[in-house]
């Protein structure tokens, strides 16, 4: 009989604990702008500094002035079309694809953080499908790779087929995830520009150009990501980054005037 109570308090707490991350009322307040160079695609970011990503070109930019320390140009053209990015440790990881290119490559075209040298890179081929971001979490590699309406009469694959991989250390693929329809609806005919994992377990995304983040979070079953609520934001889609080192503080950009927008996700009652 206690066993039994104990389960149906333990049900009941889960419940409430789902029930308050689903309806949790937050917002995203902006508290800097910085104008930049080459914030055209994405940003990433570490303890000291901020990246800048545009489609053949990176910015080392200081998180505290703003200011450009150090800059990287594709110069063999071998660069097509560079995206969201990651830090980790002393690298940075950019998703790289062949965007407006068909059939789609992609790859993570990988920096040092210290002089912006390029070391390294993975090739996906064309498997997925053109790589928007990567993020590192829960000791995976998660890579969106987009699709687009726009090649839907080409290749019969339209927004809907975006598509998120888990990728061990070694990327062996581990699973995959697609995108619940009522964002699909949103972002369409574009598709996942960016796409960073909170503290909180829960994965945020953006779209092409909407103000808004989108958060998310791993199904029980199933192949869909489970919806859980969408908040404006300063900066109209593309990519993002969750500073790691600061506590709720979220990077984007604003792609029309290559500003950097530093935003902080805060609880509204």
């Amino acid at each position: 009989m206690m066993k039994m109570k104990f389960i149906l308090l333990l049900q009941l707490l889960l419940s409430a604990s789902l029930s308050f991350s689903q309806t949790q009322k937050v917002e995203f307040r902006t508290k800097k702008i910085f104008k930049t160079l080459e914030a055209r695609q994405g940003v990433a970011v570490d303890a000291n500094y901020f990246y800048t990503v545009n489609s053949t070109g990176i910015g080392k930019y200081s998180k505290k002035t703003g200011s450009l320390v150090l800059s990287w140009k594709d110069t063999e053209g071998k660069v097509v079309h560079l995206d969201g990015g990651v830090v980790i440790k002393d690298k940075l990881f950019c998703a790289h694809s062949n965007y407006p290119g068909i059939p789609m490559t992609s790859s993570i075209e990988i920096f040092s953080t210290k002089d912006l040298k390029h070391i390294g890179s993975h090739s996906f081929g064309i498997k997925y499908g053109s790589c928007t971001w990567a993020d590192f979490y829960d000791n995976s590699w998660w890579i969106c790779f987009a699709h687009y309406d726009q090649f839907k009469k080409d290749i019969s694959k339209g927004t809907e087929w975006t598509v998120v991989v888990r990728f061990d250390r070694d990327w062996n693929e581990k699973g995959s995830w697609t995108f619940p329809q009522n964002v699909i609806s949103e972002i369409k005919p574009m598709s996942v520009s960016g796409g960073s994992w909170g503290t909180d377990g829960k994965l945020y995304i953006t779209g092409h150009d909407s103000a808004k983040v989108y958060i998310l979070k791993l199904p029980q079953s199933g192949s869909v990501f489970d919806y859980l609520q969408s908040v404006k934001i300063d900066s109209p889609g593309q990519g993002i980054a969750w500073d790691r080192c600061e506590k709720d503080i979220l990077y984007g950009i604003i792609r029309k005037d290559n500003s950097v927008v530093v935003s902080e996700l805060v609880s509204v009652k």
